[in-house]
């Protein structure tokens, strides 16, 4: 996953972070980990990553041990997508097929991302047209 991830961000030149957690005691959804514990009650060792790309759009993966990730861009927040579409997704976003499709009235904005196949990801931009970033407003349709 890290791997094709990194691979994403070469394709479009851009700066790669990742942080590894490693162990229940690090992980973000084992708040119930004992001390000390680092194995889950299973015996297996949950392992989540959070990957950085910094510039415009910025990006952030959050990848969880359960097979789910949280992908922010630009701060939009897509939540419970699954891991193995995160370089999919990363890929539609520096690639120029992601979206804001917006309406006046209501006043309302949402960033749609299109993957290859069937599968299309949106959710709402919480600050609609009052302080979209940059990239947003270029990314309107």
């Amino acid at each position: 996953m890290v791997t094709a991830l990194r691979e994403v961000a070469g394709r479009y030149d851009r700066a790669f972070r990742a942080d590894h957690a490693i162990g229940a005691d690090q992980s973000a959804r084992r708040t119930s980990a004992g001390a000390f514990a680092v194995t889950d009650e299973d015996g297996s060792l949950p392992h989540e990553v959070l990957v950085e790309l910094p510039g415009r759009p910025e990006i952030e993966i959050q990848v969880f041990s359960e097979g789910d990730a949280k992908i922010t861009v630009e701060g939009v927040e897509f939540h419970d997508v699954p891991a193995v579409h995160a370089p999919a997704f990363t890929e539609a976003v520096l690639s120029g097929l992601a979206r804001v499709k917006t309406t006046w009235y209501p006043p309302f904005a949402q960033l749609i991302v299109p993957l290859p196949g069937d599968a299309t990801y949106k959710e709402p931009v919480p600050w609609a047209h009052a302080g979209m970033s940059r990239w947003l407003s270029s990314a309107v349709r």
